[in-house]
């Protein structure tokens, strides 16, 4: 949407007063001078944004200026052939990251355009560093490392049109949500499926970042609220880190509102849709979120997001002002939060027999917050037929609504004593998927005598009805238990005694949110694919009724289960599970828990 010219000069204004090195004239059209650092939103007044060849540009320009402090590089390709770009900036001259661990420098990675059209970030992050760089005084990276990629999702950057974002205000053409291949890239942290993802977890490995930002702009109602800050882990995740994710949470929403913004600790979506009386539930995202992903590995992660319905100048300057704070306290506290991190490190690697939270949830407690919005009326609407929220952004008006953020454990699971071990018949994929997020494991090359271990069987599964981000999606219920067990040569072990615990067993736990189960990866061991015929199992069922336990059994089933006595095949499938020739491998899960290594 095209800003409404009554608020671009002023707000293109304020933001050159907030970022006071944007050389004079920075908002004019014309193009850059040969050794200007300046965006194409910058010289626009943010009415426009630029393309990816900008960021190349820019890029390399940066680097060329501030060789010392500023080094350019690619770290991934996409789908349609396009460099994805990332910048490590410092004064303190720790540019790769051997320098940065060598230097002790904390590293922050802040990651713009993950949802193209929400690219705030990338502009907010040029005008940031540009600041940084010439001559500011009390400079936070004399401290720290920031490890900048202005566009995560560059091909859905270049899908470049006006109305990509028809809820959002400026500017005038933005890129697209998804990539090339349609993924978001906001659900793909953990399956990692998309060459972006895979990029982005080996620059992630290779860094190892203290802290994370990931900038998007939020969807919604429209309020005076202008940017929301949710930080993890601070509900979830380790324990002892949590102090740590408060800490950087607070200190983010203190400087902000010293700036005048009204700042949120919550995702401001309602808990029915459309309805502002309904109010607000807080929650820890799953893990394929960004912020999520960075506490299973006992990282910082921030997810900020400024609000669609302010426009894009108030929403950049807002933007900068949130990595610049959060660069801040990472740089003043960059020393002693590295050291609780390794804490957690220690903490997470002695999981082994331990009850671990993998997922958390809002319990029914609510308390009355009041909340900026603005006068609003529900009426039915005679296009949809539905009840609709039209608000009315000259009366401002204070709501009085219920924000449920009381966070429990919701789904919590022992930890194996010793690790998991992979079939060799799936060793190398999920080899190739725990390579990717950097977890340790070794192959098993001989066969390994009798060991106690666990099975998962599923006693019900439910599949997705509908493709997810490309995947059917399952849901399983069952339960472990033990068994001796004979581990066959080539298969896997995964050791619960490594800092990635909490991710190894989000992936390997059947019933985590985000496993490979619940994304549908090891479908086929929940799928029945063998079958004796209607009158054969009549013939066995005739059979074995000549037991008289299996004759009980039966006639207490057909006596308590209603469903089960008026399904023929339910009742011939009672005879089948009995019969030698039943696959036993049905809707077992084909990963093990171990209590000793092999």
């Amino acid at each position: 949407m095209p800003l409404r010219p009554s608020f671009v000069a002023p707000l293109a204004v304020l933001l050159a007063t907030v970022l006071p090195a944007l050389p004079a004239g920075a908002y004019t059209q014309s193009a850059p001078a040969a050794d200007d650092l300046s965006t194409l939103a910058q010289r626009t007044g943010y009415q426009q944004t630029g393309r990816y060849d900008e960021v190349i540009a820019l890029c390399e320009a940066f680097q060329q200026r501030h060789p010392k402090a500023v080094r350019c590089f690619d770290f991934g390709t996409t789908p349609q052939g396009r460099a994805m770009k990332a910048m490590a900036v410092s004064t303190a001259g720790a540019l790769d990251p051997q320098a940065a661990r060598g230097a002790g420098l904390p590293v922050m990675l802040v990651q713009g355009g993950i949802h193209a059209g929400e690219i705030d970030g990338k502009d907010a992050g040029f005008a940031l560093i540009r600041e940084l760089l010439d001559g500011r005084k009390s400079n936070p990276l004399d401290h720290a490392v920031l490890l900048f990629v202005p566009v995560f999702n560059v091909d859905g950057h270049e899908r470049f049109a006006a109305w990509s974002r028809p809820n959002q205000r400026g500017p005038r053409e933005m890129g697209w949500r998804t990539t090339a291949q349609n993924y978001n890239l906001n659900r793909d942290y953990v399956k990692a499926d998309t060459p972006e993802m895979q990029a982005m977890l080996r620059l992630v490995g290779q860094w190892d970042p203290l802290a994370m930002m990931d900038l998007h702009v939020t969807d919604g109602a429209k309020f005076e609220h202008d940017v929301s800050i949710m930080v993890e882990p601070l509900d979830g995740g380790d324990a002892g880190l949590r102090k740590v994710g408060l800490a950087w949470r607070e200190g983010v929403l203190e400087r902000l509102r010293k700036l005048g913004s009204l700042p949120l600790p919550f995702y401001p979506s309602f808990v029915e849709n459309d309805n502002p009386a309904s109010g607000f539930e807080h929650g820890v995202a799953q893990p394929r979120f960004s912020q999520s992903y960075f506490a299973m590995r006992n990282r910082l992660g921030m997810l900020v997001e400024t609000h669609s319905w302010k426009d894009y100048p108030t929403r950049v300057r807002i933007t900068r002002n949130t990595v610049l704070a959060a660069l801040e306290l990472v740089a003043g506290n960059g020393p002693a939060w590295r050291r609780e991190v390794q804490a957690a490190d220690a903490r997470a690697a002695a999981l082994g027999g331990q009850p671990v939270a993998l997922s958390w949830k809002a319990t029914p407690k609510a308390r009355t917050i009041a909340f900026r919005g603005y006068a609003y009326t529900r009426t039915p609407s005679d296009v949809s037929g539905a009840l609709m929220t039209r608000y009315d952004e000259s009366r401002p008006q204070v709501w009085n609504i219920p924000l449920r953020d009381e966070i429990v454990d919701n789904l919590v699971v022992t930890a194996p004593r010793a690790g998991y071990v992979v079939p060799a018949a799936h060793a190398p994929w999920v080899g190739a998927k725990l390579q990717q997020h950097g977890i340790g494991f070794r192959r098993v090359d001989f066969a390994t005598p009798v060991v106690a271990a666990q099975e998962f069987r599923a006693d019900k599964v439910e599949f997705a009805a509908r493709s997810f981000e490309g995947r059917q999606t399952a849901t399983v219920t069952g339960a472990w238990s033990a068994l001796p067990l004979d581990i066959e040569a080539g298969a896997l072990f995964v050791p619960i005694d490594q800092p990635l615990a909490r991710l190894v067993m989000t992936l390997l736990e059947p019933q985590a949110e985000d496993s490979l189960v619940a994304w549908g990866s090891f479908n086929t061991a929940f799928e029945r694919k063998e079958y004796m015929e209607d009158y054969v199992a009549e013939e066995v069922a005739r059979e074995l009724l000549k037991d008289p336990a299996v004759r009980a059994r039966f006639e207490q089933r057909l006596r308590d289960d209603a469903a089960f006595a008026k399904d023929p095949a339910l009742r011939l499938e009672f005879f089948a599970r009995l019969h030698p020739s039943w696959d036993r491998a049905y809707n077992r899960y084909p990963v093990l828990r171990v209590d000793e290594a092999p």
